[in-house]
């Protein structure tokens, strides 16, 4: 979302919690006199997608918890160092983080669905914009009741501090996902078909499948999955192409669009990736392990395999992996060991001084074929329909076509074995991985006899003091801050 958010939306989107000074011009700023033109409606609506990019959302921390407590990755960043060990608490800032930027963007999108109905305007742009606030709202509402349980359901805008409005307690997980799956549902009517930068009605459905994927409605998830299949959306030709994230073709469902200005950036790539490409030498986050390079075929797999020397400014820097850069020996001038080592290449950015034009993708049709071989396998085990759309994504990547006579298609266990296998090495370091780990874990709880090979409570075994497969850390705490103001909600078992 490029960046053209003007103070007086600040002052009507953030009446629960702006933090710029209200001068005197602001006060008479009210939703009866901002809506009243087609014009106010659609700066709304950016200002509610200006919410996922905050540090909160995914500028950052969204990214960070996405896939530091992993096996995709390692840091000896203190920052990340909590997450990282599966160490976090109510005060850690990631977990305080992701909560507080989720309600801003719920609040921003419940604004612009409670006023924009009334403004007068095109009636076809209207009803788009509505479905582009709802989808807005369930992606924040998915990535909070993954991530902490039960929330507080807020369907309405905070437009005052009154304890009335602000201190609600929790719904049930499951009244959550059902408003998620609501929204959703109606923003897929909503929404318009091609939406360039914005959400449209592809990115939906692929949310949707994700959504039911995670409630383990094999079923739904499968429907989902189809909906968006059925409107031949296209992968992208080559793996490669799709980094840097910029509107990558078709194969992009939903990104966060960033222009790379001071006030419009991504800091991601400065996290990310060694000197020269970054702004300055630190200890990055997000380091691809030693374990998933050692999981990935780096010569025949497309979106592993060397690809060629990277120089910059005439220096050798290292070795384009595509998903990774190898900067092992790394040779730039004054080279340390921050700048050694394997990196995160899927953000490619150069010298951007924490202001990166790359986008990051949110949803892309290479999950959504994913999504649906997984559900059709575990409703009716490896069939060819399965088969074909988990080939979609092998052949792109160069691996041979599986049908039901390989190996991996021997059974629904060796069936599910290959799908995580594809899921790790397709969206690695795209924020997806743990929540993967955390949903297998859920569902060999679910269903003693669907075993996956790795599952979080296997790594919270063994980042944790003690070793125990504590389920308690399948969820974050709830934030201190939350719990110290809202009298009305209680702590998440474990902490």
């Amino acid at each position: 979302m490029k960046k053209h958010f003007i103070l007086p939306i600040c002052a009507l989107l953030l009446l629960a919690g702006c933090d710029f000074l209200q001068k005197e011009p602001l006060t008479s700023i009210t939703p009866n006199n901002f809506f009243t033109s087609a014009d106010d409606a659609e700066s709304s609506l950016t200002a509610v997608y200006d919410a996922l990019q905050g540090t909160g959302g995914y500028g950052q921390d969204l990214y960070v918890a996405g896939e530091m407590p992993s096996d995709n990755v390692t840091s000896i960043n203190g920052d990340v160092n909590a997450v990282q060990n599966i160490a976090w608490t109510p005060n850690t800032s990631q977990v305080n983080n992701i909560f507080r930027q989720m309600y801003v963007g719920v609040n921003r999108a419940n604004i612009v669905l409670k006023y924009v109905p009334n403004v007068p305007m095109d009636t076809t742009r209207r009803s788009q914009i509505l479905g582009e606030a709802r989808f807005v709202r369930a992606l924040c509402y998915f990535n909070l009741v993954r991530a902490y349980g039960g929330v507080p359901l807020r369907l309405q805008p905070t437009e005052s501090s009154q304890p009335t409005e602000t201190n609600l307690p929790r719904a049930s997980a499951d009244d959550v996902y059902n408003a998620v799956v609501s929204d959703l549902q109606r923003a897929a009517i909503q929404m318009p078909a091609a939406n360039p930068n914005r959400a449209g009605r592809n990115a939906a459905g692929a949310l949707l499948a994700r959504v039911q994927l995670t409630r383990r409605n094999w079923a739904a998830a499968q429907a989902a999955a189809q909906t968006v299949i059925a409107r031949n959306v296209p992968l992208n030709a080559t793996f490669k192409s799709l980094f840097p994230a910029e509107n990558k073709g078709a194969e992009s469902l939903f990104e966060i669009q960033y222009a790379g200005t001071a006030d419009g950036g991504s800091i991601l790539p400065d996290l990310l990736l060694p000197l020269p490409f970054a702004t300055y030498s630190f200890s990055k986050f997000s380091i691809p392990s030693a374990e998933l390079i050692a999981f990935a075929d780096t010569v025949n797999d497309r979106r592993w395999a060397y690809n060629g020397n990277i120089n910059s400014n005439g220096t050798f820097v290292g070795r384009d992996h595509v998903s990774y850069l190898d900067a092992t020996k790394n040779r730039a001038s004054g080279a340390n060991a921050n700048d050694r080592g394997p990196f995160v290449f899927k953000w490619t950015s150069i010298g951007g001084n924490f202001n990166s034009a790359d986008n990051s993708y949110v949803l892309r049709m290479a999950e959504v074929f994913l999504a649906y071989a997984e559900a059709s396998n575990e409703l009716n085990g490896p069939t060819q329909d399965a088969l074909d759309k988990l080939n979609r994504v092998r052949t792109r990547a160069g691996l041979t076509a599986l049908t039901t006579a390989s190996p991996q298609a021997a059974s629904k266990q060796a069936l599910r074995n290959e799908i995580d296998r594809q899921r790790r090495l397709e969206l690695a370091f795209e924020g997806e991985r743990w929540w993967d780990l955390v949903r297998y874990a859920r569902h060999t709880l679910a269903d003693g006899s669907a075993s996956h090979t790795v599952t979080a409570l296997d790594i919270i075994s063994r980042r944790r003091a003690g070793g125990a497969r504590d389920a308690n850390f399948l969820l974050f705490p709830i934030p201190q801050a939350e719990i110290n103001t809202n009298p009305q909600i209680q702590q998440n078992p474990g902490y």
